[in-house]
């Protein structure tokens, strides 16, 4: 239901936004919502991960698999189990002349009506900041 695409450039190589979105252990400590992550399998090419989000009085954990592409700069995230009806996200990262040209697209929706109704009108801002986390932990990492 809720659809989300945003393409934006930032000062860091792909490599290093490939590498910091497949670090998916470490989410909990800088990705807003994120209140744990465990990795239930990982090879060089896919990951089995379960993340659990908090917001307000809602905690939900759900678990998707993320099939990572280092040499082509791609991480593909398909859903498995949790809260959704389904969930897939797509990270590019593309060189660009100012460092990496950052596409992300996300398309998702939740079982539960009272789960929508809390979620959806506050989407796309929500979105926004996990991407924008993201690109403020590549800056600190840097540092």
């Amino acid at each position: 239901m809720p659809k989300h695409s945003e393409t934006r450039v930032v000062p860091h190589t792909p490599e290093q936004m490939y590498s910091l979105v497949a670090d998916i252990a470490r989410y909990p400590e800088f990705l807003p919502w994120c209140v744990g992550a465990r990795i239930v399998q990982q090879t060089e090419q896919r990951i089995v991960a379960d993340l659990l989000i908090g917001f307000k009085v809602f905690r939900e954990r759900f678990r998707s698999t993320v099939d990572l592409d280092p040499v082509a700069h791609t991480i593909d995230v398909a859903y498995v189990d949790g809260p959704m009806r389904y969930l897939e996200n797509h990270w590019r990262f593309n060189e660009h002349a100012e460092g990496c040209e950052v596409d992300f697209r996300v398309d998702f929706e939740f079982r539960s009506l009272l789960l929508r109704k809390a979620i959806e009108p506050l989407f796309h801002e929500a979105v926004r900041r996990m991407v924008a986390a993201f690109e403020e932990r590549a800056e600190a990492l840097d540092s």
